[in-house]
């Protein structure tokens, strides 16, 4: 039963067992008392309470997903399956169904063209899926039903009202949405940030969680009638107390938040920055999940609560840990206000308020627990020095610390700005609050972040090489496909070419902004300082091929291999000159144009075995950018011979080799208008096979993949489909985290700046995939310049 009124949650127990976060987590009705938690480690397991009425004991771990696992659901049992059934979700776009005592699953389910994220059961089977790709599904079995498309960024919270047929998604575009048999029925708008979670009061009631750090109760006619506030950070999670309205809610300012008839009345921290996921069991205990992969349990009941030692332990653990002053989780601190040890004589006046001491120079932080009538450190708090500008080196401003405070003066007579900066800021987004916060035009962001970047380190944001180079070519050397070569300086002014161009330091910056004023006078200033400034990367308007050749060494190593073939591979001295001819045509060397004679031995050519393919695969890369190959291979007629070959090489269990020049002629098939649409029309299974890729740790494949990645952008900014964006977004996102070659990386980032230009849905999409946090180390690469630039502009962008 619930335990009395006022009473206190204690820690229950510790449980370890999974290997990363744990990301999600739901009750149990199979055995009683049970719960599901899921984790970055790709396991799902079933926990159940052992006999000593404290801890758990894992009962068996679930495996099934080829990645993270991220959310969590019962379905409620039925004839077939009288123990009810289990559903995961994961960032390999499927959900898995299980049973409650098999580790591998009874089905799965495909359709979601990114992470599921979020679930949640009805009656008589029915399964709603919340996903990245900005649709809900709804699910009877093993069947896909419905799609729930408006939303137009990811869907991170779906709930299944008791009311047949309604249903809730909660998504980062900030809204929620009540459906009705799949159609839209109203939009709630109220959150300032991405909704992260939903969790039903009533038939007519429900509650939502967002990253604007507030709670809000809705009535389903689509009144907000209350918003909570207490976390200090984003909350991700949301769940209620059986037959009351009384909840809790965790967060990434490192707690869990009991609330009771509207107020918060306890606040746990825990040793860990994400807190991602909470639930609560039949008896009234709280189940909580977080990013150090630790399961804890807490309970109001004395008789289920740790021993002292445990508690101990935990409260140790929770005193070592740093907190980062940065998160805002305690405010603004300045540590030369802070009191001693003394200060924690005084009791506190609330659960959960928090203090801040300094002892010997250290900064720690105190929260109050009103049920023990003492202060429990919470850790110490990192980065804030507590020194005097003298010995700090650092200048104050409105009472916090800065490494830069730059004084910005508007016009002769007018007022002088203050502008506060550290270099561990971003210079785009300090530029940016600097402009908000003093009402100027945003007009002036890139000269005010230039301003800063010129000013700080003497880092300037554009190159002063001289040379003008093609970012995009590989070049020619040693045939030896897979290998890197020499890369060859092309002169001529390639749209992608950085150019010698002088620094623009804004010592204009008065004339600018007194544009604003007296717009006749300053702004001819600032169209010649963002003439010098302009982004010369995106939208990219056409693909990008790999024309490099050397057409005798790749024809020395078919015939040197051809001599080596079996009997019926074996290419005659007249197929051998036929090849040769097909390579001049191609390849520009001689006017004719390829003959079918010709394609059909290139076709027995890339058919070879594949130890000996990968001269035949350079042939067929080159020659496809040639528009009457590229209509044969690609037409109705051939096409689907030709991406089953290609697709057969992407295994990445196969020979580099021909995974490096498959990619190149995927890539290279953009050239023409029937390679344009071939690939359009398998995007979904190129792509699927073609991320496979990522795994090797091959540079070169890495700048083909993306390449391929680019290649489809560009095609995507024309036709403006959000589904093959989100597709593609997820690719760049899945393969950044991987890839360490900076070519690479430069066209990942060219083609995200591709696909979100001019397209809002496609920058909320960006965002709510955290594709920005992603980017963001790349701005401040040295070389080449040319990353740091892209890179730039695209933050610019989200």
């Amino acid at each position: 039963a619930m335990a009395g009124e006022g009473s206190t949650f204690r820690l229950r127990c510790s449980l370890l067992g999974h290997g990363q976060d744990v990301r999600g987590l739901t009750r149990g009705l199979f055995p009683e008392g049970s719960f599901v938690s899921v984790s970055r480690d790709r396991t799902a397991r079933l926990w159940a309470p052992d006999g000593l009425n404290r801890g758990f004991t894992e009962m068996h771990c679930m495996s099934g997903h080829s990645n993270f696992v991220s959310c969590v659901c019962i379905i409620p049992p039925s004839d077939l399956y009288p123990r009810g059934l289990i559903a995961t979700g994961g960032n390999d776009h499927n959900i898995c169904i299980f049973t409650v005592d098999n580790p591998a699953p009874l089905y799965v389910l495909k359709g979601h063209k990114n992470t599921v994220c979020s679930l949640s059961s009805g009656k008589f089977g029915t399964l709603l899926s919340g996903s990245w790709d900005t649709t809900a599904k709804v699910w009877l079995n093993d069947r896909c039903m419905m799609t729930l498309q408006g939303h137009t960024a990811a869907i991170w919270a779906v709930k299944i009202l008791p009311e047949q047929g309604l249903m809730l998604t909660g998504s980062a575009d900030k809204t929620i949405k009540l459906w009705k048999a799949g159609r839209c029925e109203r939009t709630f708008t109220g959150h300032e940030d991405c909704v992260r979670g939903l969790a039903i009061l009533s038939e007519m009631e429900f509650l939502s969680c967002a990253n604007d750090a507030s709670v809000r109760r809705w009535q389903i006619s689509g009144e907000c009638l209350q918003v909570y506030y207490g976390h200090t950070n984003y909350i991700y999670s949301i769940s209620v107390f059986p037959r009351c309205k009384d909840f809790v809610t965790t967060g990434e300012d490192r707690s869990l938040r009991i609330w009771k008839q509207g107020e918060c009345a306890q606040t746990i921290r825990l040793p860990a920055q994400s807190v991602w996921c909470c639930c609560v069991l039949d008896n009234g205990d709280i189940v909580v999940g977080a990013s150090d992969g630790i399961i804890r349990v807490f309970t109001e009941s004395l008789e289920r609560t740790a021993s002292a030692e445990e508690i101990q332990a935990f409260e140790n653990e929770l005193a070592q840990a740093s907190i980062d002053p940065k998160t805002g989780d305690l405010g603004d601190i300045n540590a030369d206000d802070l009191p001693g040890r003394e200060h924690l004589k005084d009791p506190g006046t609330r659960d959960g308020q928090t203090r801040l001491i300094k002892d010997n120079g250290k900064v720690e932080a105190y929260q109050w627990s009103v049920s023990e009538g003492r202060w429990i450190k919470i850790g110490d708090v990192v980065g804030s020095s507590g020194a005097t500008q003298q010995t700090s080196g650092k200048v104050l401003f409105e009472g916090k610390e800065y490494d830069y405070v730059f004084t910005i003066d508007v016009n002769e007579n007018g007022p002088s700005y203050k502008l506060p900066y550290n270099i561990t800021d971003d210079p785009w987004l300090t530029a940016y609050n600097f402009l908000q916060k003093n009402d100027l035009n945003p007009m002036f962001l890139d000269q005010v972040a230039k301003f800063i970047m010129d000013n700080t380190k003497g880092q300037t944001l554009l190159s002063t090489s001289n040379q003008f180079s093609d970012p995009f070519t590989v070049g020619a050397g040693r045939y030896v496909p897979g290998s890197s070569s020499g890369s060859s300086a092309i002169p001529g002014a390639d749209p992608f070419t950085v150019t010698a161009r002088t620094s623009f330091y804004i010592r204009h910056l008065g004339t600018l902004l007194n544009a604003l004023c007296c717009p006749s006078v300053g702004m001819d200033a600032y169209q010649s300082a963002a003439a010098k400034v302009e982004n010369i990367y995106f939208p990219k308007k056409d693909a990008v091929t790999f024309d490099q050749a050397n057409p005798t060494q790749i024809l020395g190593k078919l015939k040197e291999l051809n001599g080596s073939a079996a009997e019926e591979h074996k290419l005659t001295e007249d197929d051998l000159i036929i090849l040769e001819k097909l390579l001049s045509a191609t390849c520009n060397t001689s006017t004719e144009t390829p003959t079918a004679q010709q394609l059909q031995t290139l076709w027995r050519a890339v058919n070879w075995p594949e130890d000996i393919v990968f001269p035949a695969l350079d042939i067929l890369r080159l020659s496809v950018r040639h528009p009457t190959v590229n209509e044969n291979f690609c037409s109705e007629k051939e096409h689907v011979q030709f991406i089953i070959l290609l697709l057969k090489f992407l295994n990445p269990k196969g020979k580099q080799a021909n995974q490096l020049l498959a990619l190149r002629a995927l890539c290279n098939c953009f050239v023409s208008h029937a390679g344009q649409k071939l690939m359009m029309e398998q995007r979904d299974e190129i792509m699927t096979q073609a991320i496979e890729t990522k795994s090797g740790n091959n540079k070169n494949i890495h700048i083909a993949l993306a390449t391929l990645t680019l290649n489809y952008a560009v095609c995507l900014h024309k036709v403006n489909n959000i589904e093959g964006k989100a597709q593609c977004l997820s690719v760049i996102s899945t393969v950044m985290e991987v890839v360490q070659d900076l070519e690479a990386i430069f066209r990942l980032l060219v083609a995200l700046g591709t696909l979100i230009s001019d397209d809002t849905n496609a920058v909320q999409l960006a965002k709510s995939l955290g594709v920005d946090s992603q980017i963001k180390k790349y701005a401040s690469v040295s070389e080449p310049a040319k990353v740091k630039e892209c890179c730039r502009f695209v933050l610019n962008l989200l």
